[in-house]
């Protein structure tokens, strides 16, 4: 018998005042079997980070089922997709795969081997124009993921390039700098 994911709901608050961005979202987020709980964190606060941010909303969608999906992405009306976003420490060959499928493509690298995987990766996927690498310190990571529940509401506030996440409890600060930006058209 295979194993079902887990159901979260969650009532996240963005106030991103250097994008400009307010808005409060009610999400349901799977957490599939093999997904611990920095993952689905981490999915959570690329959506905070991305939020409002084009005329299509963003959506999570089946990264961790299907091999051809994001963790996130946000598709215009005709179905292209517009934004890419996945979490993780992928080889290069998949970040070149879907590099070709977004216009915009963002990786979210964390926990304690993410330095590791950077000085391997970076020299292959410097060659991708439309990538972005954004990097979660391990102790933010673990911290994020302390906040998990199967009900929560969050607040993601962004300011000056540090982010605070909390749920009202606890907070967490950090910065989430960026590894590599995308090449200027």
């Amino acid at each position: 018998m295979a194993l079902r994911s887990t159901v979260f709901k969650a009532e996240l608050q963005v106030a991103d005042m250097d994008r400009g961005h307010y808005g409060t979202y009610a999400l349901t987020v799977a957490q599939h079997p093999s997904e611990n709980d920095e993952r689905l964190m981490l999915r959570l606060l690329a959506y905070a980070l991305h939020a409002g941010g084009g005329g299509e909303a963003l959506a999570f969608a089946n990264g961790m089922t299907e091999m051809d999906e994001p963790d996130l992405w946000r598709r215009d009306l005709t179905g292209e997709v517009e934004l890419w976003i996945d979490v993780g420490m992928p080889d290069e060959k998949w970040l070149r795969k879907a590099s070709r499928r977004a216009r915009e493509l963002v990786l979210y690298v964390y926990g304690r081997n993410g330095d590791v995987w950077w000085g391997q990766q970076r020299a292959a996927v410097s060659r991708l124009a439309n990538l972005r690498v954004r990097q979660v310190e391990a102790e933010a990571s673990a911290a994020l993921a302390g906040l998990a529940r199967r009900s929560m509401r969050l607040q993601c506030t962004v300011q000056d390039g540090h982010v605070w996440f909390g749920d009202g409890e606890r907070a967490i600060e950090f910065a989430v700098p960026e590894l590599k930006s995308p090449a200027v058209a």
